[in-house]
């Protein structure tokens, strides 16, 4: 086992991530530890190592020209009994040692079951285009983009950018929320063009409000997905179905490691300190607010960490500005109740273990379905599940155990 020593450690290598190393680079020692190939996350993954947006290469270029250790392809797993975070590398296991951390590992999309959601070809809708950027061709085959949230656009405008044919977005929230929303970005002009410039690139491209999909069916794959809208429904042929219902903080670590988690999300005070005192954490883990939230809360849990705290507090205006914006998306793209209901009994909820809808109603909490059906302890380790069962039963996940992500036994 390698050992890599650092004042201050950053795990996740996306916009809070970049920024908080940035941030905390002038004054100390700094390693970013991230698990994809290239820093950028999920907002900024790069298409074959090339980062084309404008933030993310000015970060990068920071990071490289600063004192930042970079350790990509590690998957931090869990900690020792010294404190010391383990990490799971192609060549084995690293112990990173470390005076302060900071936690900015993202967020993941939600999946809600419905029928057929398990067949081939229906993707996260931000997990086929992370496929595409990686190389796969969408060329000419028929897209649906469904679920809710503005990464339903952006996905749909990136496909059709690469040849895809968009079928339609199906946003299952309404339309007067939606509305409503845009209205209160009249004080961000960039928000504002930012989305006119979205739409334009997508015209001709039906978005159809308190739309959603009630089935896909198919024969060895998708073929078609079933929509409901206002009480009509009807069938569109498709290649690939992209779905997904919002996103869920990544708080596993923080919840190993001992940090309060509150609703779900790691609670910190204003200078994104957890309540474990060397520990802070930034970016949708503590609240989902989109990149310039994680942005500003990285580069104050950077600052912070390295002891520059007049720095940090020079940022708290803009914070709570983009905690605003944050609120009012997730207030407008709420689930409605009627996703809770498109399961049938025999639909799959667990797909690792393959439990269906109808076992899991046998039951009152999770901690008794897993018991009974090893419902949540596959490799996924519940976040698929987990979140899914939160949404259908109101059921609350108990606590996370190490290692918080498979391991190979020799590196364990």
């Amino acid at each position: 086992m390698n050992n890599v020593e650092s004042e201050i450690l950053v795990v996740g290598g996306g916009s809070a991530g970049l920024a908080a190393a940035v941030a905390a680079s002038g004054r100390s020692r700094v390693t970013i530890v991230d698990d994809n190939p290239h820093l950028g996350g999920q907002i900024w993954r790069a298409e074959l190592g090339k980062v084309k947006s404008p933030d993310a290469k000015r970060l990068i270029k920071q990071i490289i020209a600063g004192k930042v250790t970079i350790i990509n392809n590690g998957q931090v797993f869990g900690a020792d009994n010294h404190g010391c975070l383990l990490a799971e590398t192609p060549d084995g296991t690293l112990e990173l040692q470390f005076e302060k951390l900071t936690l900015t590992t993202g967020a993941r999309e939600r999946f809600l079951p419905f029928p057929g959601w398990t067949l081939p070809n229906v993707y996260g809708a931000g997990g086929l285009q992370a496929m595409v950027k990686g190389g796969m061709s969408v060329k000419q085959k028929r897209v649906v983009v469904a679920g809710t949230g503005p990464l339903l656009l952006a996905v749909a405008d990136y496909l059709k950018s690469k040849g895809a044919i968009i079928q339609a977005i199906a946003e299952q929230a309404s339309g007067f929320h939606i509305r409503r929303f845009a209205l209160g970005l009249w004080h961000s002009p960039a928000k504002i063009g930012q989305a006119a410039a979205l739409r334009l690139r997508l015209r001709g491209v039906p978005y159809l409000t308190d739309c959603w999909v009630t089935e896909a069916a198919g024969s060895g794959k998708v073929e078609e997905v079933k929509l409901t809208r206002n009480g009509r429904a009807w069938s569109t042929d498709c290649d690939y179905l992209a779905c997904g219902f919002h996103l869920i903080p990544n708080t596993e670590l923080a919840s190993v490691l001992g940090c309060k988690i509150e609703k779900g999300f790691v609670t910190v005070n204003d200078l994104q300190q957890t309540s474990v005192e060397n520990i802070f954490s930034a970016g949708e883990p503590t609240g989902i607010g989109g990149v310039e939230a994680s942005l500003i809360e990285g580069t104050i849990a950077g600052l912070a960490a390295s002891g520059e705290t007049d720095a940090a507090s020079s940022y708290f205006a803009q914070r709570t500005k983009t905690r605003k914006f944050g609120d009012s998306l997730n207030a407008a793209f709420a689930l409605r109740d009627e996703l809770k209901t498109l399961a049938e009994p025999e639909t799959i909820v667990c797909r690792c273990e393959d439990v269906e809808y109808g076992r899991l109603t046998e039951f009152t909490n999770f901690r008794d379905a897993k018991l009974q059906t090893r419902c949540g302890m596959g490799p996924c380790q519940g976040r698929i599940c987990g979140a899914a069962t939160e949404i259908l039963f109101g059921w609350e996940v108990p606590s996370v155990r190490p290692p918080i992500f498979p391991v190979r036994m020799e590196n364990l």
